[in-house]
């Protein structure tokens, strides 16, 4: 699409591959980024023929964080305008997080800060071995607040207490060891485990998936009482009854393809 100046944003059959596109800056973000990224994974998120979403970046960083012209202007805000400007960032994040496809994180290269809030709020993350990874706000005297929800969710608390308070630089084998991405793969394989991950998403049912990850976010960390009993009692029941559930269910006892994936 043409109407992006910092993304690629393109749609390949029912996948929709949203790409950071500024190399020069090692991709970080500035109001730019932040609004064009918003509103691609709105779009993506509505688009019926979208079934799964990637998130990458051209060049040898996935993000920086924030760009520092961007940092340099807030350097001189008030309080009023910096929670206003972090607020645009929280939306961002919640964009994607919140989007009811699916989202993979291609992480081709280093995601420092902020890039790690990015990688955070994605669904899954396959990074290339040679990636670093790094929570650098504590090292210029801040804080990784707004990123910090997604973040804590991905890493863990326990591990979080170390890398929020150190600001060290870590690698993507210790990214897949605190369970921060999912995979590391070779830079020329990174495609290939993306396609695997895809093939079963695709395959499987579309509504299916979106409620799974609202289950996902109702559920987690939850006290398992009789409010969330009677929540999933319902999620299941409003599944089953639904056109999908139920083809698919009267497909599986058939012993035949469902007919909604009849094309796939």
């Amino acid at each position: 699409m043409t109407d992006y100046t910092a993304l690629m944003v393109q749609t390949d059959g029912p996948v929709a591959r949203i790409t950071l596109n500024r190399p020069d800056t090692r991709n970080a973000f500035d109001e730019v980024v932040i609004a064009e990224l918003t509103r691609a994974f709105v779009a993506a998120g509505t688009a019926p023929a979208v079934r799964a979403v990637v998130l990458a970046a051209n060049g040898p960083a996935f993000c920086a964080g924030a760009n520092l012209n961007w940092m340099r202007r807030a350097a001189d805000f008030t309080c009023e305008q910096n929670v206003q400007d972090a607020s645009g960032l929280a939306a961002m994040l919640r964009a994607i997080h919140d989007c009811p496809k699916p989202v993979i994180a291609r992480v081709q290269g280093d995601a420092y800060a902020g890039g790690m809030g990015l990688v955070a709020a994605c669904d899954m993350a396959v990074a290339a071995e040679s990636a670093g990874f790094c929570l650098s706000e504590v090292k210029i005297g801040l804080i990784p607040a707004t990123i910090s929800p997604y973040v804590i969710r991905a890493m863990g608390e326990r591990a979080a207490q170390r890398y929020f308070l150190t600001g060290e630089r870590f690698s993507a084998a210790e990214a897949l060891r605190i369970g921060f991405v999912h995979e590391v793969a070779a830079p020329e394989a990174l495609d290939a485990h993306i396609d695997v991950i895809c093939k079963p998403l695709l395959a499987a049912g579309p509504a299916a998936v979106c409620a799974c990850k609202r289950l996902i976010a109702d559920v987690a960390g939850r006290e398992i009482d009789d409010a969330l009993i009677a929540q999933t009692v319902q999620a299941i029941a409003d599944i089953r009854v639904s056109p999908e559930g139920r083809e698919g269910v009267r497909a599986f006892l058939e012993k035949r393809k469902p007919g909604r994936l009849a094309s796939d």
